[in-house]
């Protein structure tokens, strides 16, 4: 009995200390989001036009036009990206800080970047 109290307060202080040393929390893309800020959708022309968010640009991260696009916008512009999964707004968003975007935001996935941003949901269809 000793032993199981030993090695669940030793789990326990191994578990604390993690969490203490732990990297902070990225910034709430809420907080991020302004006025001005730009969203883009990632994903495919058909992924856009069957659902994205209320005043998203589409951009294809896949396609062969992207870094042309994107390179087209304002520089110094807040700009938030999701996708389906996360997965290639996680691209993008790499991708758009390699070529000097400095105020770049990964929402995620549609599902997460929807409530985080308050935008609604909506269709081109």
């Amino acid at each position: 009995m000793k032993n199981l109290v030993a090695a669940l307060v030793l789990a326990g202080a191994a578990l604390f200390g993690l969490t203490a040393c732990s990297a902070p929390a990225a910034p709430a893309v809420e907080s991020a989001l302004s006025s001005d800020a730009v969203v883009i959708d990632v994903r495919t022309p058909g992924e856009f036009a069957s659902g994205h968010l209320e005043g998203a640009m589409n951009i294809d991260v896949q396609a062969s036009d992207f870094d042309s696009r994107v390179t087209a916008l304002p520089i110094d512009g807040d700009y938030v990206v999701y996708c389906r999964s996360g997965s290639r707004s996680a691209a993008a968003a790499a991708r758009l800080v390699e070529l000097g975007f400095a105020s770049v935001m990964d929402a995620g996935a549609m599902s997460a970047a929807t409530v985080s941003t308050g935008l609604p949901i909506v269709t081109t269809r």
